[in-house]
């Protein structure tokens, strides 16, 4: 049976991967040891993620408590499997530019040397699978932020005679800017996991994500902007909001969304790709105009703390222009938009978080 080795499997991303592709009739093997509730506490922990995927896929899936930083058992793991495998998608990761700072060591270790443990086990044992990578708009840095922004009453929009206009491309530079330390740790995987395609030749693809987002997040503070955002409205929880107005303007795609793009790169791989990947026009929001959706869906007040200092790293405006992948897969279409999206993290978490 074909095999899709998915390394953060209980988190955001890697839930989705492996129950998309355990749908797909794959054999799904799951890495994951809940670093986020290392990371962020009980808030960002995935043990009930996992619970929910172990319950649901049952023989389809099977679970590995491995750091990816243990070369050792991550070697027998794809050693185990070999050739089997076909698909590896690679979503383990410190996600935050708050924390990086905290313990650079560790961020680095999980980040940069984490991919290159996964890559070159791929590259030894499953050559011809397909690699997908989790990177980050962060690569990105802070060049965003030097875009000419003109400020409207809700959000900063960019200016529509720009380059830009419809999203920002591929072609953007990675270099001279301020990435955080997070930020430097995404890039060094990015950008192994385009040597490894150009070259192994292997068939690799760096997604470089916006707001990936979903009912499967494990929202904290840190790391989950939607999620987190709707779990604050709907518990009371008073949210920090760190500056630019809270009109900063993020774009949104959906797990689902993400996976089914996933899929069509599997299904036709190509070799040391890197692409944009978030809700560009289609499904865009700042602060204010989610809190305001989330205050409509829930019916409750947001309680919003708005701190003067903006978060380093963070973006300004930030909207992916997916056009690259759409060329290259154009049957690939997205599904949810901002109010979609938080609807159902409202309608998933009700239990929960209310």
């Amino acid at each position: 049976m074909s095999v899709a080795l998915v390394t953060g499997s209980a988190g955001l991303i890697g839930s989705e991967a492996a129950r998309h592709f355990a749908g797909l009739g794959m054999h799904v093997v799951g890495l994951d040891n809940d670093m986020r509730k290392y990371f962020f506490g009980e808030d960002g922990s995935t043990a009930w993620s996992l619970v929910n995927l172990t319950s649901k896929l049952g023989d389809s899936y099977t679970h590995y408590d491995v750091d990816i930083r243990d070369r050792d058992v991550l070697n027998k793991i794809f050693e185990r499997y070999g050739r089997d495998i076909s698909l590896v998608i690679h979503t383990a990761a410190q996600p935050s530019h708050d924390w990086a700072a905290k313990e650079p060591f560790t961020d680095f270790d999980v980040n940069a040397v984490g991919t290159l443990n996964v890559l070159e086990y791929t590259r030894q044992h499953c050559p011809d699978a397909a690699f997908i990578f989790c990177s980050t708009n962060k690569v990105y840095g802070d060049t965003p932020n030097r875009l000419p922004l003109i400020e409207q009453e809700t959000r900063y929009e960019i200016d529509p005679s720009h380059q830009f206009a419809n999203g920002i491309t591929e072609e953007m530079t990675i270099d001279n800017s301020l990435h955080s330390i997070f930020g430097v740790s995404k890039v060094a995987a990015d950008v192994a996991v385009q040597e490894y395609g150009r070259y192994f030749g292997m068939k690799t693809a760096a997604f470089r994500g916006g707001t990936l987002t979903g009912p499967a997040h494990s929202a904290a503070e840190l790391h989950g902007f939607l999620a987190y955002l709707m779990r604050c409205v709907m518990e009371g929880r008073t949210y920090n909001l760190f500056g630019y107005k809270g009109k900063m303007v993020r774009d949104a795609i959906h797990s689902h969304d993400v996976l089914t793009a996933f899929e069509a790169f599997f299904r036709n791989p190509r070799s040391g790709e890197v692409y944009n990947l978030g809700g560009g026009r289609f499904s865009n929001t700042s602060h204010l105009e989610a809190f305001a959706v989330a205050e409509q869906i829930t019916g409750k007040q947001a309680q919003v703390n708005y701190v003067e200092q903006n978060r380093v790293g963070d973006h300004q405006w930030y909207v992916s222009d997916m056009a690259k992948f759409q060329a290259h897969y154009p049957d690939w279409k997205m599904t949810y938009d901002v109010p979609a999206i938080l609807n159902e993290i409202y309608e998933a978490n009700a239990d929960k978080w209310m």
